[in-house]
């Protein structure tokens, strides 16, 4: 076998060390893949791991439309109902900020991105739903001079990542590992050994240790595959 880039793996520890475990995106219903995509890979480039969602009754998201990089390295979580994952962003504490015009709504920029936050937005056709409204604790609106009255949702979510990204960053958010161990060691070793991953995950076993420069170092899983193999 041969051994891993030692330049490799410390990349994928840089871009880990700047995940932002408590700051995501909810999509209530939205589907369109190239959406999709562009919300995933902007969360990516901002340091988000981890992008929530609820889809219409008859769309199957599977992650194909999603360039590979992204899907890569962002999860997307899906939820049976809005209700209850709203209810599990609250559970960790975030504050769900929903991209909604109304009488509460504030500029986009006033909100104070380094508390946990949760970004929540609508679908193409209707933007967040009344319920999504109403669970939300903040409306947010991004303030527009023209005749255009809304922004397709992959450009307002961007622009309200970046400002998001902007603040953490200048409060030195970034560069500091936040996630555990054990996501990163698997984050890890996903993307340095892809066939022995697939192999792990096809007979449900774990996966096996690897040194500090990512090379697979356990005489214990190999006599367990040779073990699979021969059955």
């Amino acid at each position: 076998m041969q051994p891993r880039s030692p330049e490799r793996l410390q990349k994928i520890l840089t871009l880990l060390s700047n995940r932002q475990p408590d700051l995501t995106v909810f999509m209530d219903e939205v589907h369109k893949p190239h959406n999709l995509a562009a919300i995933v890979r902007t969360a990516d480039a901002v340091g988000i791991g981890h992008v929530h969602a609820v889809f219409p009754e008859g769309v199957r998201y599977s992650g194909h439309h999603t360039s590979s990089g992204s899907k890569r390295w962002v999860t997307t979580h899906k939820h049976d109902t809005l209700k209850s994952g709203i209810a599990e962003m609250k559970a960790q504490g975030m504050q769900v900020l929903a991209a909604h015009l109304s009488d509460k709504a504030v500029d986009f920029r006033s909100i104070d991105y380094t508390k946990p936050t949760c970004i929540l937005v609508g679908s193409e056709l209707v933007g967040v739903s009344d319920e999504a409204a109403e669970l939300a604790d903040e409306h947010v609106i991004i303030p527009m001079v023209g005749m255009v009255q809304s922004l397709n949702v992959s450009v307002a979510t961007a622009l309200i990542l970046y400002e998001a990204q902007r603040q953490r960053s200048n409060a030195d958010m970034y560069g500091e590992c936040k996630i555990p161990q054990a996501e990163v060691d698997e984050i890890c070793f996903k993307a340095l050994h892809p066939t022995i991953t697939k192999f792990c995950d096809k007979h449900q076993i774990r996966y096996p240790k690897m040194d500090e420069f990512g090379d697979i170092d356990d005489p214990e899983w190999n006599k367990l595959r040779k073990q699979i193999k021969s059955t």
